[in-house]
């Protein structure tokens, strides 16, 4: 992992330049839930995203990036991925390991975990999307990158991510 100091939008933004990813912000109203930005979205190409942070009843925490309208089973998602029982972890948790709020989540976040103290599962269908979008660590923007650029980001950082179809429910790449 590269030595990594972004921590805010501007900070994740030349980070972004910095690893040869290409990126496209467009600013908006601020958005907290995914039902709220559908007007938003459809102005902007690519496949959208809904984020849970989550920490399991062993104290591990998880992100869960999935595709905007993807239906997450958090009663069974524990038993596709290996963790103990999962709930949403708390604010100030968020704010100290990804350096986000709520409705701020967002998988550009894991570049503020330093530690790795949290594992990733990215969705099946945002891993092959040409083109995916995440908050830029504020959810007044959206930050659309490629498909190969989010790859890039994940590398710079040394995160691999578990991927798994939340359609069948089970793992199609085990992080390594």
């Amino acid at each position: 992992m590269t030595d990594v100091k972004p921590k805010d939008r501007d900070g994740l933004l030349q980070f972004l330049r910095e690893t040869g990813v290409d990126a496209v912000t467009h600013d908006h109203p601020a958005v907290f839930r995914v039902e709220e930005g559908e007007e938003v979205k459809a102005r902007i190409p690519g496949a959208h995203t809904k984020n849970l942070f989550l920490k399991d009843a062993k104290d591990q925490l998880w992100l869960i990036s999935a595709e905007g309208h993807a239906e997450i089973d958090l009663k069974r998602l524990h038993k596709v991925i290996g963790s103990a029982r999962l709930s949403f972890g708390n604010p100030a948790l968020m704010a100290q390991t990804l350096g986000v709020s709520p409705g701020s989540v967002t998988a550009f976040g894991l570049v503020n975990d330093r530690e790795r103290r949290v594992r990733f599962v990215l969705d099946r269908t945002l891993a092959e999307a040409e083109q995916v979008n995440f908050h830029p660590l504020t959810n007044t923007a959206t930050t659309t990158v490629t498909r190969e650029g989010f790859r890039r980001f994940l590398a710079a950082i040394g995160v691999e991510p578990l991927v798994v179809d939340f359609e069948t429910m089970a793992v199609v790449k085990a992080a390594r």
